[in-house]
C-alpha cells in the first residue's frame, strides 16, 4: 500500500488562479485536500462550510475518498443562473431587432 497519494487542489477566480499539489495519506477525502491546500486561508471567499467540490469537472461530495492524481476543484457560487442570462439576452435581441 502506498505511503501517500499525490493530488491537486485547484481554485480559480477571474483575476487569479492557483493549483496546489499535495501528498496525502491514502483514504484522504476531497475536503481533507482542500483543508491541507491552505487555499481557504489564501482566498477569503472560500467558505469551508459551504463548499461545492468537483474532481475533474464532476461534482462530488466533500467526503469522497481521493485517488492518486485526482484534481479537486473548488467551485465558486454562481452570480447568475446561466439559463436566465441566456433568456435575457435572447429577449434583448428580439426587442432590438
Amino acid at each position: 500500500m502506498a505511503e501517500y497519494i499525490e493530488v491537486e487542489v485547484a481554485y480559480a477566480r477571474a483575476d487569479r488562479q492557483r493549483i496546489v499539489t499535495l501528498k496525502l495519506a491514502p483514504g484522504a477525502t476531497a475536503l481533507d485536500a482542500v483543508r491541507a491546500s491552505g487555499l481557504a486561508l489564501e482566498f477569503a471567499d472560500i467558505n469551508l462550510d459551504q463548499l461545492r467540490l468537483g474532481v475533474f469537472g464532476k461534482v462530488v461530495a466533500a467526503d469522497r475518498p481521493l485517488r492518486a492524481r485526482d484534481r479537486v476543484e473548488i467551485y465558486r457560487p454562481l452570480l447568475a443562473d446561466p439559463k436566465e442570462v441566456r433568456r435575457r439576452r435572447a429577449a434583448e435581441r428580439k426587442t432590438a431587432g
